[in-house]
């Protein structure tokens, strides 16, 4: 079998094995191939599960895959491919000496032998069970990245009553007291339209809700970070979540009439800070006629002049 053959096989039974992009990238397939002693001269079947320190890893990568890395990679192998492989049942360490201390030089890996089982019956109709069989004994690593990333998720309960759940980290804390703190006391019914978050899990349903009511959400230009219309008032709330970038300022103002220009005269705009230190430092940059309200004070808003305290302007 050719090298690249050889390298494209592998990194599908990475997949398989439920290990994701990074760990299924050239490093981690070679590393997985130095495990089990394969090359381009090699069978399936002949894959062992010897010990083998990382060292001796780079050895066979150098002298059988053709693939030389430098002494300071050995570090980058062990954090970000063996560490993985070890959380994912694909590898065990110490097997001869678990009790063997961290920095010893005799620090080792070898395959485990379900996975073993895998490798050795690539190609043939036993492959699928071992697969099975593994994937019954173990968490993969794929699997353990996706509870992380459910566990993380940022819960956010609508006005209506729906719950949906925001991609963990960046403004989706903040925006979530937006929903849940800002809309009943100064949007109180009104409904959410669009919340901006990088999963777009629920995307679709965002634009069918404001397709009926006649709101066009831009195609191009970034949209706000949340959409609230408040029927009885006729208004739509475009909102800012601040907490790690500017509020409305002049020419956000300016960009936002442009892109709900149909709407223009329903338009409310509010810049949300997590609290009056982070506002503080964007303060000089409000344009007038626009809100700003804090997660921390959630009672009170600041308005910036005009002749009302909350609504739309003549524009």
């Amino acid at each position: 079998m050719e090298l690249e053959s050889l390298i494209e096989k592998t990194k599908q039974i990475l997949i398989d094995l439920g290990m994701d992009s990074e760990r299924s990238n050239e490093r981690s397939v070679l590393t997985l191939l130095a495990l089990a002693h394969l090359d381009t001269n090699t069978e399936w079947a002949q894959a062992t599960n010897d010990l083998y320190t990382i060292r001796q890893i780079m050895d066979w990568m150098r002298d059988h895959l053709g693939q030389d890395y430098a002494a300071n990679s050995r570090e980058t192998i062990r954090r970000f491919t063996l560490h993985q492989f070890e959380a994912g049942g694909i590898v065990e360490p110490n097997a001869d000496k678990p009790d063997r201390p961290i920095n010893s030089p005799k620090w080792n890996y070898r395959l485990t032998p379900a996975v073993l089982k895998v490798i050795r019956s690539v190609g043939t109709s036993r492959y699928i069970k071992y697969l099975k069989d593994f994937e019954a004994q173990v968490n993969t690593w794929k699997a353990q990245q996706e509870e992380k990333r459910d566990f993380n998720e940022v819960p956010v309960s609508l006005p209506n009553g729906d719950r949906v759940k925001l991609s963990a980290g960046g403004q989706n804390i903040l925006i979530k007291k937006m929903v849940e703190e800002f809309c009943p006391r100064f949007a109180p019914g009104g409904e959410v339209l669009y919340i901006d978050d990088t999963n777009h899990a629920f995307r679709n349903d965002q634009k069918k809700l404001i397709s009926s009511l006649g709101i066009k959400l831009p195609e191009r230009g970034k949209a706000p970070d949340l959409i609230v219309w408040l029927e009885k008032e006729h208004w739509l709330f475009l909102m800012e979540a601040c907490s790690t970038h500017g509020p409305i300022d002049v020419i956000r103002k300016k960009e936002l009439i442009e892109l709900f220009n149909e709407r223009k005269d329903q338009l409310v705009f509010v810049s949300c800070f997590p609290d009056r230190k982070v506002m503080r430092k964007y303060l000089v940059d409000l344009a007038w006629e626009t809100e700003a309200w804090c997660a921390s004070d959630p009672d009170h808003m600041i308005h910036l002049d005009g002749k009302k305290f909350i609504g739309p302007y003549e524009i």
